[in-house]
């Protein structure tokens, strides 16, 4: 990694190895939950927590990365927002206690969150035409595979040297930075960021997934969570109406086609977040190893390397918003046969659950990303993508936020059919905006 960066293939490999270790900072890490709980004296639900805080922290500073980037240019936010990454993983692995190994996930997540909207923006500023393209794609199939990979890679790093090895993984990303900081552009508009709208966003959002994790998490993160979005949701609102090319730009937030595509996405992210922390659970629950579980989602990886194809196929013949109404009932799908195999016991349907959910994940994202793109003018595109992108992974959060509440409560099948309700209300969303996709302004 520490050859400069000449071309666009191999600059679209480096960049979808980083994405692909900022997606195994979730995928590595949920198979060794049961083994960190146990180590650290809390419960699975509480354990949960340091996935939903990482997907908080990685929603809420994804448009701030790309603010940022048009501040001063994309080298310094990437290459800082890498260094946290793998420093927030090595401060992780070795905390001693878990308020402090929360902390670093929190850091992670700040940090990660620079590589998804950065590394689009580094290949776009230095290639364009077919090179761009191509480059785009394989970025796209290295995150994907590398990200599947992620619980047989945290399964095995486990058996090797228990749950820290697991944690430490995203750290190998601080390798890259010498040739980050020589291929990224440096040079921006000089723009301000507005700071109290991104802080109230991040207040609102946190509030909301406290909310959710409280039946687990007990009375004080309820009553936490719901004074955090009582107060977040308005303050919120004001700072839009008085800043309305702040953080949250009127323009965008007031666009039907970002919301519908971003809220009907944000259903799939859900479901796949809450798959790969209930599934581990379930497996726990039967005895089984890391490594196992680990094994067990691996064939979701080979779908997981086919799915931007597929996706481009689908976004030519039926366009972004019908690919998005695929993408839900497949999420459904998975869903229930999840909750069906926790009840049989059955690792076969667990393991089909989650090859349904990558695969609606693999054709969510692009479509969420194609359409959101379609539907503003080229000069606030960045910013839309980084709304709805925000939008997206906040689902994430909440996705692991309700296994994480629920399934010490109700048990992880009933969890799962009780997230239904997401990607129903997803196609849902869908239905309100007619039939008619989005013309390119």
């Amino acid at each position: 990694m520490h050859t400069i960066v000449h071309s666009s293939g191999r600059a679209a490999v480096l960049l979808g190895l980083l994405f692909g270790l900022a997606g195994t900072s979730t995928s590595a890490v949920t198979v060794a939950l049961p083994e960190l709980a146990g180590d650290l004296g809390i419960t699975a639900a509480t354990a949960a927590w340091i996935v939903s805080a990482y997907t908080v922290a990685l929603a809420v500073a994804t448009p701030t990365h790309g603010r940022l980037a048009d501040m001063v240019g994309i080298r310094v936010p990437l290459v800082a927002g890498v260094t946290a990454m793998g420093l927030g993983a090595l401060v992780a692995a070795l905390a001693p206690t878990f308020p402090v190994l929360l902390g670093a996930r929190i850091v992670q997540g700040l940090g990660s969150a620079s590589v998804p909207v950065l590394a689009t923006a580094l290949i776009s500023a230095r290639w364009s035409g077919p090179e761009q393209g191509s480059a785009l794609g394989r970025i796209a199939g290295v995150a994907a595979t590398l990200s599947a990979l992620g619980p047989v890679l945290g399964g095995g790093l486990e058996a090797l040297g228990g749950w820290r090895w697991a944690l430490a993984l995203p750290a190998v990303g601080l390798l890259a930075l010498p040739a980050l900081w020589r291929s990224a552009p440096a040079g921006g508009s000089g723009e301000r960021i507005d700071v109290p709208g991104a802080a109230l966003v991040a207040v609102a959002a946190s509030g909301l997934v406290l909310l959710i994790q409280s039946p687990s998490a007990g009375p004080v993160a309820a009553t936490v969570g719901a004074v955090l979005v009582a107060a977040g949701v308005p303050l919120v609102a004001l700072r839009v109406r008085a800043r309305p090319d702040g953080f949250l730009p009127r323009a965008i937030i007031t666009n039907g086609t970002v919301l519908r595509s971003a809220f009907a996405a944000a259903a799939v992210p859900a479901s796949w977040f809450a798959l790969l922390l209930g599934v581990p659970l379930a497996a726990a629950s039967w005895g089984w190893s890391p490594l196992a579980t680990g094994a067990l989602l691996l064939p979701a990886a080979a779908f997981g390397f086919a799915s931007p194809p597929v996706a481009r196929r689908l976004l030519a013949r039926i366009g972004p918003r019908r690919t998005i109404a695929i993408a839900c009932p497949t999420a459904i799908v998975a869903l229930l046969v999840a909750a069906l195999g926790g009840v049989l016991a059955s690792p076969v349907l667990l393991a089909l659950a989650v090859v349904l959910v990558t695969v609606a994940f693999g054709i969510g994202q692009p479509a969420m990303i194609s359409s959101v793109g379609s539907a503003v003018a080229g000069e606030q595109r960045g910013v839309a993508l980084g709304i709805a992108t925000l939008v997206f992974l906040t689902g994430a959060s909440v996705g692991a936020a309700l296994v994480g509440g629920l399934s010490s409560v109700v048990g992880v099948p009933l969890a799962f059919v009780l997230l239904v309700a997401l990607p129903v209300a997803g196609i849902a969303t869908l239905l309100l905006g007619g039939d008619r996709e989005p013309a390119h302004p």
